[in-house]
């Protein structure tokens, strides 16, 4: 068994304001930092043998934060960064729903059919998690792994890892510094917590509905 912790990074300079980040590359903001440092706090006490995060700095920063804690270097995983949002990325959700009215509806309603202009797809996502999470159970078996990563691929992985449609996809909820705990067997995964935000404290912010 691989006991799994999916975590999102920390508040970013673009999720305070609704900005589409995609690869894009901003940073924490001053409460991100917080979020970050008590999310270390509240991993002390979960035995974690392994940090494996996206490349990106919101993402990495979150972990070497939690890393420092617990002596821990995090590794980098290209297959865990944020979806590609092509053309919306660095755009304000509210410049994106008057530029592609449609294709945000879509994105709300049917995101397993979404393809971003110049981007990727949802489905892309799924696959590339997949086969992150198939190679995680195979070579990590009896590790506590955190997992730091963004919304997108954090919510795919649920799909994979309880195998729910895609297109429940916005079912779960991912807030920022948020962190769920999914025990990984052979052949099957069992959530046993969802989303975990009350070590945040008075720096928790509920994530933005369409990000």
């Amino acid at each position: 068994m691989v006991r799994l912790i999916i975590t999102r990074h920390a508040e970013s300079e673009w999720n305070t304001i609704g900005r589409y980040q995609g690869l894009k590359d901003p940073d924490l903001t001053e409460r991100g930092l917080k979020q970050a440092e008590l999310l270390a706090h509240e991993m002390k006490g979960e035995d974690i043998d392994l940090i494996i995060s996206s490349p990106l700095r919101r993402t990495y920063k979150t972990a070497k934060i939690v890393g420092d804690h617990l002596g821990i270097e995090p590794i980098k995983e290209d297959r865990i960064i944020e979806i590609n949002h092509g053309a919306w990325s660095g755009m304000l959700v509210e410049e994106v729903k008057e530029k592609y009215p449609d294709d945000f509806r879509k994105w709300l309603e049917s995101p397993q059919e979404v393809v971003f202009p110049e981007g990727e797809s949802v489905i892309d996502v799924y696959k590339r998690v997949k086969d992150f999470l198939e190679d995680l159970k195979s070579s990590y078996s009896g590790k506590t792994v955190m997992v730091v990563s963004h919304t997108v691929p954090i919510r795919c992985m649920y799909c994979v890892l309880l195998n729910v449609d895609l297109s429940r996809f916005w079912s779960f909820g991912c807030d920022n510094a948020s962190y769920s705990v999914v025990s990984l067997d052979s052949d099957r995964a069992v959530l046993t917590k969802l989303n975990i935000t009350c070590h945040l404290g008075e720096f928790y912010v509920e994530s933005n509905k369409a990000l």
